[in-house]
């Protein structure tokens, strides 16, 4: 599993009984996580000065409830990032600080490649990955089919100073716009993918990632140009193992390209325990 290292201002404090005690900067935040199945004692005392508590509906969905005053929007730093926070329906801040293993390598590779990388990034939300390639020198085509998280990547390109980079923003569902990037003849140096496991596009389109994922890595196989030097999958798909998502990879995208090609887990350590929160998994292949 790669675990996050030096990222300051995210703390997974402690985890237990199904939920996450995180700080944020200066906001102690709680929220639900049902990976964590075991309960003990809570001995740290933000269990009881948490900011925010989000708590799940029976109905679905969920609310939050502030117990202190939480600023409609902060900000926090990673590396030399700044990315724009605010609570969520369904819990969400919009950031997901176990990906800050895949910025970071992101980067790693651009600037490796020591030449002009171009990126294509789909289901973009509020594009850290997009800002990471941008601050490594990439240009970055970013991708999403939501109009408002597009604009909350675009105002973390602000906060980031990389607003005035080679960075195209576009409001699409993906697999249509990579079947037009087909049809235009386009290619792309690395391609970042974290398909949702359910959504909507734009025009109300149906999205289900076991239904789908096939094509759309099909598909998306064909933008990587012959000199390509990475593509990432991340998956937070319960039903889909790290040993399906390799295979899946290797058949669809790389396979005959040569490389490197790996599936981990990604996670958080919890700073109260000697373990680390499993958040998802990831498949990279580079060069």
């Amino acid at each position: 599993m790669r675990a996050v290292e030096g990222f300051n201002d995210y703390e997974l404090i402690d985890a237990d009984s199904g939920q996450r005690l995180e700080r944020w900067k200066d906001i102690i935040l709680i929220r639900p996580d049902p990976q964590i199945i075991w309960s003990g004692k809570r001995k740290n005392p933000l269990w009881n000065q948490a900011h925010a508590i989000y708590h799940r509906s029976q109905s679905g969905g969920g609310y939050w409830e502030k117990l202190k005053n939480v600023p409609d929007v902060w900000s926090v730093n990673y590396e030399d990032m700044t990315f724009r926070l605010k609570p969520m329906g369904f819990k969400h801040t919009g950031l997901f600080p176990e990906q800050a293993v895949n910025w970071t390598l992101a980067k790693e590779l651009i600037k490796k490649a020591d030449r002009e990388i171009s990126v294509l990034n789909l289901f973009s939300y509020t594009g850290a990955a997009t800002i990471a390639c941008l601050k490594a020198g990439a240009s970055v085509t970013h991708v999403d089919a939501s109009k408002g998280m597009v604009q909350w990547a675009k105002e973390n390109a602000v906060a980031s100073d990389v607003a005035d980079k080679n960075v195209r923003w576009l409001v699409d569902d993906c697999l249509k716009f990579v079947k037009r990037e087909i049809r235009r003849g386009k290619k792309y140096d690395a391609i970042i993918m974290d398909p949702p496991s359910y959504g909507r596009g734009p025009n109300g389109e149906v999205w289900k990632l076991e239904q789908q994922l096939t094509e759309l890595l099909t598909e998306t196989g064909k933008l990587l140009s012959d000199d390509a030097i990475f593509f990432f999958l991340n998956s937070y798909t319960g039903g889909l193992s790290p040993t399906i998502l390799n295979y899946m990879v290797k058949q669809y995208i790389v396979d005959n390209r040569g490389g490197e090609i790996f599936t981990d887990e990604i996670g958080l350590r919890v700073s109260e325990k000697d373990v680390v929160l499993p958040c998802g998994n990831t498949t990279v292949w580079k060069r």
